[in-house]
């Protein structure tokens, strides 16, 4: 996206989420030890939810696929979901975008809001910027490697309220992987906005070259905690959503 772009010049704008309109330390300090110490109860007491089962044959999958490519993964359990954790939190170790893995994170951080214990955590800029871009007629979704089932849940219950109800759409990567540029182009199908009509927002400068690919407009969100990106000056940066 060049410097001068302005809102004019996009119809919708699409957002990441760790980072980018919630802060890193909310995902990796709330979010991820909570379900990382509940995987295991989770699985037993609901692994024969067609939800769960369907999770752990994706997971069966990946793990396959880990151990034809070397990577030496926890052995697969023979019965029972007690050697499932293991695989689980070899892969979250490793950060990986795991579609089984983000699935039954999901589902425990769903319980989690449901119960209370959890509760959604947006930027101060971000409820304010989001009604403004409704307000204007720009369609506004998220793009995130959480499943769409815990990305309504964190902004179903923020400080500021319900703000799905000003967001249009939710993606995770069941519709591909945020590095690769055919996941915008299936985007922008799906929001039925041209690609260069599309603000994508991230912090992280792979997935923003990706989406450049697709002819989308980007922006690189350089957010307090954020991890440094060797090829940031790339990009446009903004510290918020405020002036978009």
């Amino acid at each position: 996206m060049t410097a001068g772009a302005t809102p004019s010049t996009w119809s919708a704008v699409l957002l990441d989420i760790e980072g980018t309109t919630t802060p890193i330390t909310f995902v990796h300090r709330v979010l991820f030890p909570y379900a990382r110490a509940r995987l295991g109860a989770f699985a037993s007491t609901h692994g024969r939810d067609p939800v769960v089962m369907d999770a752990v044959a994706r997971l069966r999958h990946e793990h396959a696929a880990d151990v034809s490519a070397g990577g030496a993964p926890p052995a697969w359990p023979e019965a029972g979901f007690d050697g499932l954790v293991g695989y689980l939190e070899w892969l979250m170790d490793r950060d990986r975008k795991s579609p089984g893995l983000k699935a039954l994170q999901g589902l425990i951080w769903e319980e989690g809001y449901s119960r209370g214990d959890l509760r959604g955590l947006v930027f101060d800029d971000v409820p304010g910027a989001l009604r403004r871009w409704h307000a204007a007629g720009k369609r506004i979704a998220i793009y995130s490697s959480g499943s769409v089932l815990a990305q309504r849940r964190l902004f179903e219950t923020t400080a500021d309220g319900d703000l799905t109800t000003i967001i249009d759409a939710f993606f995770d990567t069941t519709v591909g992987a945020k590095v690769d540029r055919g996941s915008y182009e299936r985007i922008a199908a799906a929001l039925q906005v041209a690609a260069d009509r599309i603000l994508f927002v991230s912090d992280v400068t792979a997935e923003l070259r990706a989406a450049r690919q697709a002819d989308f407009q980007v922006r690189l969100a350089s957010r307090p905690g954020n991890a440094p990106q060797a090829d940031a000056a790339q990009f446009v940066a903004v510290t918020g959503l405020a002036n978009l």
